[in-house]
This record gives structure tokens, sequence and C-alpha cells, in this order.
């Protein structure tokens, strides 16, 4: 089954791509999978990465996500809390 990674609201992706940089603490989002690759060890590399089994893109993938929901959460949260 192929997955798609479709941004539901299309103007969307900068702000995406700005939090993917904050959460890894990077300037440039495009660069922001390496890190999370290489604080991880896996050897992720521009190109083709067909070598990378299953577990280590879950491992990158996994960071990143997992990064960015718990980001997002606090950012909830802080908005909450100034509502009160």
């Amino acid at each position: 089954m192929a997955r798609r990674n479709k941004i539901l609201v299309p103007g969307a992706r900068n702000g995406l791509d700005a939090l993917k940089a904050r959460v890894v603490q990077s300037g440039n989002p495009e660069d922001a999978k390496f890190e999370a690759a290489e604080e991880v060890g896996v050897p992720l590399k521009k190109g083709y990465n067909g070598q990378l089994t299953s577990e280590q893109a879950g491992r990158v993938g996994g960071r990143l996500g997992g990064s960015m929901v718990r980001e997002l959460v606090k950012m909830a949260q802080e908005n909450l809390s100034k509502r009160q």
C-alpha cells in the first residue's frame, strides 16, 4: 500500500518545514532529516538510500515526527494556558 505525504492544507508546507527545522534545531528544514539520522546513528545520505532497512528509516522518521508532535502539543498547551 503506497502512502502519500500529502498536506491537507496547501499553505501549511512552510509552517511545517519551519517546525521541522525548529525541532531539530537546524536552520534549514532540508537538513533536518540528515541531522536526525546522525543523532540516531543511521547512515542517511543525499540521493538514493535503498540500502537502509525499514527499521533505520523508521528511526529517522520517528525521531522527526515524534519530536514535531511533542512540540505541537507543547505549543497547544501554552496557547490554552494563555487563554485562561
